[in-house]
């Protein structure tokens, strides 16, 4: 008597109940093991805690990227495993042509639930194994893409009416940008360093970075808002490199670049307001 082929897991991810529990069902009488998620939150506690051959999860739920948040982590996670992204526009495919994580088959909505099981078996058995991405640390991208950080703060501090009316060459409009990314980096790298530090190290080029933004004629407000951008391209740059994060230490590293970023503006403020009230005194 012939061993018995081991189903396939699957992990089906939709926030419709209707649609969810139907595919399910179509699947469990193929002979699939399926289990399900209505959210991307629950996706992601399964991906972290159980192994999957297959992830057909849906694109567009209630959050924008909630179907790409999913593809991600699987592919980061379990690259092995065949991806089916569900999505109710036709020309998606050209959408996701260029990206590094495109899933492996796209289905258009509408589609015949009955055909699913059909499609995943061909899709698996002419799957070849997938060349599994090295894991790198927040720090170690950081440090990676410190260029691409710089070029991206700038376009959006040129572009920004709240900072782009002061007239700066593009070195003095970057300032210690620079150097603050450098000791962010190494803040991340510090072993045992605490999530949030109340009393932050001292950052020089922190303070250097208020008083020259003071002599050059920012404000308070303008102080803020570069800041602000500067988060927003760290986290963009994250963004752009999920496929090489290591997951286990995301949330820990994030909360440190939040932390150590405001840390630098608490003292670059401090510098700010010190030099203005030696030119009032004056």
């Amino acid at each position: 008597m012939l061993p018995q082929e081991t189903p396939h897991k699957v992990l089906l991810v939709d926030d419709d109940e209707a649609i969810r529990e139907l595919t399910k069902a179509q699947l469990l009488r193929k002979g699939f093991e399926v289990v399900t998620a209505g959210c991307v939150t629950e996706a992601l506690q399964l991906i972290a805690t159980e192994t999957f051959d297959v992830l057909i999860t849906d694109l567009n739920m209630p959050n924008p990227g909630d179907g790409f948040t999913v593809l991600t982590a699987m592919r980061h996670s379990q690259p092995q495993a065949l991806i089916l992204l569900v999505s109710g526009y036709p020309d998606i495919d050209r959408a996701l042509a260029t990206i590094a994580l495109e899933p492996d088959e796209i289905i258009v909505k509408p589609f015949e639930i009955a055909k699913l099981s059909d499609l995943i078996r061909e899709k698996m058995s002419s799957r070849k194994p997938a060349p599994r991405v090295g894991k790198q640390r927040v720090s170690v991208i950081l440090h990676r893409c410190l260029p691409t950080i710089l070029r991206e703060w700038l376009t959006r501090a040129k572009s920004s009416p709240e900072l782009s009316h002061l007239k700066l060459t593009d070195d003095d409009r970057t300032g210690h940008l620079p150097k603050l990314v450098e000791d962010l980096v190494a803040r991340l790298n510090r072993p045992n360093a605490p999530l949030l530090e109340s009393e932050a190290l001292t950052s020089s080029s922190a303070i250097a970075h208020g008083r020259m933004r003071s002599l050059q004629g920012y404000t308070s407000a303008m102080l803020v808002h570069e800041s602000r951008i500067l988060q927003v391209t760290l986290f963009e740059t994250l963004q752009n490199n999920l496929s090489y994060l290591d997951f286990s230490l995301l949330l820990p590293d994030v909360m440190k670049i939040a932390d150590e970023v405001d840390a630098q503006l608490t003292q670059a403020m401090a510098s700010f307001t010190e030099v203005r009230r030696g030119e009032a005194a004056a």
